[in-house]
């Protein structure tokens, strides 16, 4: 690593141990470009003028005790003064209201806590992933998110190519640890299998149902797998039916999701998990518009709380299986700007969503069971079946 990278990185943790002083004193505004990629920004207030004067000589200011000053734009990133974060989408745009989405929230909010300048830039074709990173690397940022497992491949050669630079993969598992690249990754299988817990102890008709990505992306395999296993344990009886998109735009296809879940819908399932960015919230609107939606029909959301993403799906939303991305993208990014980045893999937590509308719906006791079922997922009593699922 060279000395202008390292002088950042002290310079970024002087600036962060320093925030709790100056907090009060402070005040973080921040607006976003507009075209395709957006930016955002924050710009500490000027502090007020004080009201008496004193007599006392004043001390000495230490430009690394204030406040980070913010580069208002990405022209000069390889300055130490500057900190800049970049994102890189996933194929789909930024505000798919999952996964690109909940990383650039959480990058968002890293950003705005350290004064650094984020950017983004939505991926539109896989063959774009190492053209898009390089965009970035080749204005100097300082780190680069980028956003789900296809895009693992030229995460690990951009880390290589550009070792000055800090990398987090989300949803990216990492073999090989490389210094400069932490992989943000989930046990998706125990979020999945206490949302099918609960739909075990929830259905009528003993048939759940799902509509999912790809089951190429471990992530989602781990998802569908898990669920199927939490249903079962929950309902021997349960007949689950785990329904796959094919490879080609399997994050990008809400007709497909809206016409495989009213199709087991109409098959007799009352329960049906939609999970796999726009196509899996096609399958929670569709879900939503049935009469019984609520009261005899439910839904399950993926990776984030969809009652606040995807509000067309309140009614019939039961939960969502939930990995929290916002909070684990932000706090790696906040570790790259302090020199603490992890190398390898970092494991954010993962659970399920409140009930929302459909409180009234869950029985006491059902609920109570799958509190018991979270904890034991939590402590390790509880054993999904995965990620030994995935040679399945």
């Amino acid at each position: 690593m060279d000395e202008t990278h390292l002088t950042k990185g002290m310079h970024m943790h002087r600036k962060l141990l320093a925030a709790g002083i100056v907090a009060a004193a402070l005040v973080l505004a921040s607006c976003s470009s507009s075209g395709d990629e957006a930016a955002t920004e924050a710009t500490p207030a000027a502090s007020e003028a004080a009201a008496e004067e004193t007599t006392e000589e004043p001390a000495e200011e230490v430009v690394e005790d204030q406040a980070p000053s913010v580069t208002m734009d990405d022209s000069d990133c390889a300055a130490p003064e500057n900190y800049c974060v970049g994102l890189v989408t996933d194929t789909g745009k930024v505000d798919d209201k999952s996964f690109n989405q909940a990383a650039w929230e959480g990058t968002q909010l890293a950003a705005d806590q350290i004064g650094a300048f984020s950017k983004y830039i939505e991926t539109t074709d896989p063959k774009d992933y190492a053209n898009n990173i390089a965009q970035f690397a080749a204005k100097n940022y300082d780190t680069i998110v980028t956003v789900g497992f296809l895009m693992g491949e030229a995460t690990v050669a951009a880390a290589a190519e550009y070792p000055n630079v800090n990398f987090i993969g989300v949803d990216q598992f990492q073999g090989e640890p490389i210094p400069n690249l932490a992989g943000l990754v989930f046990s998706e299988d125990k979020a999945g299998y206490a949302a099918g817990y609960l739909a075990g102890l929830m259905t009528k008709t003993n048939k759940i149902g799902s509509a999912l990505g790809t089951d190429t992306v471990p992530p989602v395999k781990l998802f569908g797998e898990g669920y199927k296993a939490g249903a079962l344990a929950a309902n021997p009886d349960v007949e689950v039916t785990l329904v796959y998109h094919e490879p080609n735009n399997a994050f990008g296809d809400p007709e497909w999701g809206a016409a495989e879940s009213r199709k087991q819908l109409d098959q007799g399932a009352d329960i049906i998990f939609a999970a796999g960015g726009a196509t899996g919230n096609g399958g929670l609107i569709e879900i939503a518009k049935d009469p019984g939606a609520g009261t005899t029909v439910f839904c399950i959301g993926v990776d984030v709380d969809q009652y606040g993403t995807v509000p067309q799906a309140a009614p019939c939303l039961l939960t969502s299986a939930e990995k929290k991305l916002v909070s684990g993208t932000e706090a790696l990014v906040l570790a790259a700007a302090e020199g603490t980045l992890p190398a390898g893999n970092f494991f954010g937590p993962t659970g399920i969503a409140p009930y929302h509308d459909t409180e009234d719906a869950v029985p006491d006791d059902v609920k109570a069971k799958v509190l018991e079922v979270l904890a034991g997922l939590e402590d390790g009593s509880i054993d999904t079946g995965c990620p030994a699922c995935l040679d399945n």
